[in-house]
């Protein structure tokens, strides 16, 4: 895994605890503060991975998973979800397609969610 996009509006706090664990696995991290931005990044940058903040949803999960899908094709999405998230919406998340992780997310689960690794 070479790039991962993040979109989550905390970028400070995801910067420091997520991009520096990911800079020193020698992936480099793209941030976005909401999904337009992160769509506008993508159009412009090869990522390996796109994580996104489940807070920072605001189309429906398979809206989202067709968007993504056709502006980053076979790219793998990933949905960070607090804790206390319930299990209807987890599955929910990955009907849609996406991969879900237990906030806070850590390198280790991001390369084990890029397929081939």
């Amino acid at each position: 895994m070479n790039r991962v996009l993040v979109i989550d509006q905390d970028a400070a706090t995801t910067t420091r605890t997520l991009g520096l664990a990911c800079l020193k696995r020698g992936i480099g991290v793209v941030f976005a503060g909401n999904v337009c931005e992160g769509v506008r990044l993508l159009l412009e940058t090869v990522v390996d991975l796109v994580l996104v903040d489940v807070a920072r949803l605001r189309l429906t999960p398979r809206e989202l998973a067709t968007l993504f899908e056709r502006v980053a094709p076979r790219v793998p999405l990933v949905v960070a979800v607090r804790p206390e998230t319930s299990l209807d919406t987890r599955v929910a998340l990955e009907l849609a397609g996406f991969r879900v992780l237990t906030k806070p997310v850590t390198v280790e689960e991001l390369v084990e969610k890029v397929p081939g690794r």
